[in-house]
């Protein structure tokens, strides 16, 4: 109970004080995914660097806390880092949000993302949780293709 409490504090820091908020030049690539569910939608833009190092991870978007806390850890956990790191981060956290809140999270590849254990017990949030790890996952194919 007390770490749920931590984690909905956590996701409601991300909201108000997001992280990487705002589209930002150069970039790679930039993708545009909308929630057809509820209409969170984001922007999201990727620069990549030498040796497959994420160099910058920027977006803009509009939807509830869910959505924009989840892409603000996003920028957290996959800026500096590199691109197969990232994605396997990306990986982990879609079968968190999967497992339906039968999942134990992995705390030392999730880091902040395990704050969204809780959501994967409704269907209807996981959508808005993975919308940004799923237009950072196409932003980063197109950059690399």
């Amino acid at each position: 109970m007390i770490a749920e409490s931590m984690y909905q504090e956590l996701i409601l820091e991300h909201y108000k004080h997001p992280q990487g908020r705002g589209l930002r030049d150069p970039y790679d690539a930039e993708v545009h995914h909308v929630n057809p569910t509820c209409g969170d939608e984001i922007t999201m833009r990727v620069k990549l660097g030498d040796g497959g190092k994420v160099e910058d991870v920027s977006y803009d978007g509009q939807g509830c806390s869910i959505s924009q806390a989840a892409a603000s850890v996003l920028y957290e956990l996959a800026t500096g880092s590199t691109v197969t790191d990232t994605l396997g981060v990306v990986d982990e956290f879609t079968r968190l949000m999967q497992g339906r809140g039968k999942i134990e999270p992995d705390e030392d590849v999730l880091g902040d993302a395990v704050a969204f254990a809780g959501v994967a017990k409704f269907p209807a949030r996981v959508k808005c949780a993975l919308l940004a790890w799923m237009a950072y996952k196409d932003a980063v194919v197109r950059s690399t293709t």
